[in-house]
């Protein structure tokens, strides 16, 4: 079984606990095992064998009385249930129903047949009025024979066949028979009267209606014409060509194309205006020079330079450049090419401007154009606009008489067939298919392998439901999966029932592992030993040991983890720090003569209130290796002193002294010592007994601890028993018989 991982514990500061610590976790699981199921079985096999044969022997004996006092007998009828939907009279062909369609039909009727109104029908029928039974069962009062047909007249619809068995019990198999039928009977004429009374209602309703058609069609037919008389149109009518437009229609084709056609061209214009602007402004184009060069002026002007320059090579040829005759001429030259270039200029500056304004009056003419245009497409819009409303309206109320002329017909048709099926003798769904004869064998309740083995199962699951009544009401942390179960704590130690362990009689249970190191208490010890030093604490030198409530055992536990430390040679520490009750010193008794009074009165309260050092008050156990200080002198505030700083500085000093510091606290739930002390130490090993510790009262240990941030590393289970079919009772065996060679070699 997957079981669920345990959280990892907090230390003391906060931080979480070790990785290694999690190698020795169960996972907390809420679910029963197999193994421990098997365990509980085992330990009520008893009271489970007595459940079970009393259960058999009540089953045999009901039996025999019932037969003899109160036989039953069933009778059957069939009814046939024909499908659910109404045929077609006037086909043959017979329809296809969905098979579950007709199930869910025949379970509606069988329902229909136990409604109670059915059932007082059947009362007041004189047949069964006349029997045995309706005489012992009424009474003078209808409600207990209505409970009981109620329990014993069942209708049963088969799934595969087109069939509900209906069926009756009592102690009369003639009765039974008769109450069957009579029901059978009344259920088919009532049904049969019901299904006709359907079709009439549905005549009467069709009727109704095909009369509202009919002035709905009326109706649809004036407003057609109120729609033609009040458009003037007659063609409204969409065409069914393909091509055919109406005029309007092709009229305002037209005003959009030629929009379009005037607005590119307006477009075009606007870019030809923004170039001759941009030319008016840049140098002068082949068009105007080609203008310039055809104007007049400019040809004489040109022809008269040409002559000057003629003049002026003569001249200059005979007269040389610097005579007077030469320079006039020159002069003359340069007054004509001036005269050139300022007509060349004015007539550029006319070409350009004159194509600029005719391209302006151009484009005002066309925008003209556009406006009327968009005038008469917006009449064209109008009327087109009105005339899809028109063709709209007209094709909704065509629409709508169309249907109602379509919906006429469908009424006149199922009209007819409704008709048709008044006079059809399968117009009402159920017909009887058998009657029901006299039964010749009674019910198999009635019968022996029913009721013995029946009444032994019942008994047997009564035994059960005891044993898991007895242990769910058991609310001790028992066994370890109870502790993995309920506590979620790594469990570092099960310590077995000291009544169990015949090698510990006669002997303290605080010097178990000292005093018999072959038992298997002793040998439990060191196993939790093993396995704090195994987890993720094993670098700890404090180590408290708690409980939830004084006699849980955890004096014990701290005196043997003790002496298993220290067998391993390791100088521990013990110290009582339970300042109400303390019981360190009737585990050790106080030895060594050479003390004086005072001295042997010294112990934690002394140190912890100045009055001597913690190596003053250290004694000796007597074990090797092992150190002991007692509680001390009794102090009216054991809390308030284990709070103070000398309790961290005692911790502090005895863990560079000794290699494990083991402090026996007073319990948890009753006085906070605990607490003040569990923040100081390392680690916190608690101890749950088994015979006296509820979970609840663990789980708030766990709890109140853990909300001062105490680093609980695990727990330890004291006094566990070996209950019958657990783990304990076969290890109490192998122990022994392991060893066994062991205890005869050392004795010998």
């Amino acid at each position: 079984m997957k079981r669920s991982p345990t959280p990892t514990p907090i230390g003391r500061n906060g931080r979480p606990g070790s990785p290694g610590a999690g190698s020795l976790r169960g996972g907390a699981t809420t679910a029963l095992t197999p193994k421990e199921i098997v365990g509980m079985l085992r330990r009520h096999v008893w009271l489970i064998l007595f459940m079970t044969t009393l259960g058999a022997a009540v089953g045999g004996g009901g039996w025999v009385l019932v037969r003899r006092h109160a036989p039953l007998y069933k009778a059957e009828a069939i009814l046939k249930v024909l499908p659910p939907i109404e045929t077609d009279p006037m086909e043959i062909v017979a329809t296809q129903v969905q098979q579950d369609l007709q199930y869910g039909h025949r379970v509606s009727l069988a329902n229909l047949m136990k409604r109670q109104e059915s059932l007082q029908t059947l009362l007041q029928s004189d047949k069964v009025r006349q029997t045995d039974w309706f005489g012992r069962k009424v009474r003078g009062n209808t409600r207990d024979a209505v409970a009981y047909l109620e329990d014993n007249l069942n209708a049963f619809p088969h799934r595969e066949a087109e069939h509900i068995i209906v069926s009756m019990t009592c102690g009369s198999p003639r009765e039974a028979a008769l109450i069957v039928n009579e029901m059978m009977r009344l259920f088919v004429s009532q049904h049969g009267d019901t299904q006709r009374q359907d079709v009439n209602e549905k005549l009467r309703e069709l009727d109704g209606r095909r009369r509202i058609v009919e002035r709905e069609i009326a109706d649809g037919e004036r407003a057609l014409q109120r729609v033609r008389e009040e458009t003037g149109l007659t063609d409204l009518e969409r065409p069914s060509g393909r091509y055919f437009q109406h005029t309007i229609t092709l009229q305002l084709n037209d005003l959009e194309l030629q929009e379009h056609q005037l607005s590119l061209a307006i477009r075009q214009l606007r870019a030809d205006i923004e170039n001759l602007r941009a030319l008016a402004e840049g140098p002068i184009s082949d068009q105007v020079e080609y203008a310039i060069q055809r104007d007049p002026v400019m040809i004489a002007l040109a022809q008269q330079l040409a002559l000057l320059e003629g003049q002026l090579s003569g001249r200059r040829t005979k007269f040389g450049d610097d005579h007077r005759v030469v320079r006039q001429t020159q002069e003359l030259i340069d007054e004509v090419q001036l005269k050139r270039n300022q007509r060349r200029i004015e007539i550029a500056e006319q070409t350009r401007r004159a194509n600029l304004y005719n391209a302006r009056d151009t484009l005002r003419v066309l925008e003209q154009r556009q406006v009327e245009l968009q005038h008469l497409r917006d009449q064209a819009l109008e009327k087109q606009k009105s005339l899809d409303d028109a063709r709209a309206r007209y094709e909704q109320y065509t629409k709508a008489r169309d249907e109602r002329v379509e919906m006429l017909n469908q009424i006149k048709t199922q009209i007819e067939k409704l008709r048709v099926m008044l006079t059809d003798p399968d117009t009402p769904k159920v017909q009887i298919a058998g009657l029901a004869p006299e039964p010749l064998k009674m019910v198999l309740s009635r019968h022996v392998l029913l009721w013995g083995p029946g009444g032994t199962l019942l008994g047997l699951m009564l035994g059960l439901g005891l044993t898991l009544l007895i242990e769910m009401l058991n609310d001790l942390v028992r066994t370890p999966s109870d502790v993995r179960r309920f506590l979620r704590l790594p469990l570092l130690g099960v310590i077995p029932d000291a009544n169990e362990d015949r090698s510990v009689d006669d002997i303290d249970l605080c010097h178990v592992v000292r005093e018999a190191p072959y038992s298997l208490l002793g040998e439990s010890y060191r196993r939790c030993r093993t396995n704090l030093d195994l987890s993720g604490e094993a670098g700890f030198r404090t180590l408290l040991i708690g409980s939830g409530a004084p006699g849980d055992g955890k004096t014990s536990v701290a005196c043997n983890l003790a002496a298993a430390f220290a067998a391993k040679y390791e100088k521990v520490l013990l110290i009582d720090a339970n300042l109400r009750q303390p019981s360190l010193h009737l585990a050790f008794p106080r030895t060594g003569s050479t003390e004086t009074g005072e001295t042997r009165r010294q112990g934690l309260t002394s140190v912890l209130t100045g009055q001597c050092d913690y190596q003053a008050a250290i004694r000796s156990s007597g074990v090797a290796g092992l150190d002991l200080i007692y509680a001390g002198p009794p102090t009216a505030s054991p809390a308030e002193v284990l709070a103070g700083h000398r309790m961290k500085e005692l911790i502090e000093n005895a863990g560079r002294r000794y290699d494990r510091v083991i402090v026996d606290s007073p319990p948890v739930l009753l006085v906070s010592d605990v607490k003040v002390l569990a923040r100081v130490a390392d680690a916190t090993l608690l101890v749950f007994n088994a015979a006296t510790t509820t979970r609840g009262a663990a789980q708030r240990t766990v709890f109140e601890l853990q909300e001062v941030g105490a680093n609980v590393v695990g727990c330890v289970l004291f006094g566990a028993e070996a209950l019958k079919g657990g783990y304990f009772r076969q290890q109490f065996r192998a122990y022994r018989k392991y060893l066994k060679p062991q205890l005869a070699a050392n004795s010998a």
